[in-house]
């Protein structure tokens, strides 16, 4: 069976959904937690998204985090190590009905920074969200069955805000993540 493309109007119970499991998070982190942001598409009020929760952490250790993964299992997350992106642990919830993912950074991690700036980015720019969730609609009404020409679809539009994001994070001097 393969997983849907479903992209969905955005619902207020997402800011909830992420600081209820926010808490658990840190639970299972313990003394490693440094930070937990809410990111993605269903961090942007307003904006249509996959309804999944992306969660990105900080901590103090990225390799702590591999000796207390079955906790993160007790919460029903699937651990998937690094997932293609050096210095991140990924864990996914709900199988193929996901809904939650978790991008763990120790501290400092160029990709946290840049996480967030693409987020706030977004926020203060509601039409470019609007453009990017038109997109996302557009993507998963044309490969409702067809994740990796939906993901493929959106590397245009992200690569672009991306560059909008590097260029509006000059005037608060955080762009360095973005070289």
């Amino acid at each position: 069976m393969l997983r849907k493309v479903k992209v969905v109007e955005y619902e207020k119970s997402w800011q909830e959904q992420f600081r209820h499991e926010l808490e658990k998070l840190k639970k299972a982190v313990g003394d490693n937690w440094i930070d937990g942001h809410h990111i993605g598409s269903t961090s942007i009020k307003g904006m249509a998204a996959k309804p999944i929760i992306d969660i990105l952490l900080e901590v103090k250790q990225i390799s702590k985090l591999d000796e207390c993964s079955h906790l993160f299992s007790e919460l029903g997350y699937e651990s998937l190590g690094e997932n293609g992106l050096k210095g991140r642990r990924f864990f996914r919830k709900g199988g193929l009905q996901r809904s939650h993912h978790v991008h763990a950074y120790e501290a400092g991690h160029e990709d946290v920074k840049k996480h967030v700036v693409f987020r706030d980015y977004l926020r203060a720019a509601p039409e470019r969200a609007k453009d990017y969730a038109d997109k996302k609609c557009q993507l998963a009404k044309a490969h409702p069955e067809d994740m990796a020409s939906y993901m493929n679809g959106k590397n245009t539009i992200i690569k672009e805000i991306e560059q909008e994001t590097y260029n509006w994070s000059k005037q608060f001097g955080t762009n360095d993540q973005f070289r």
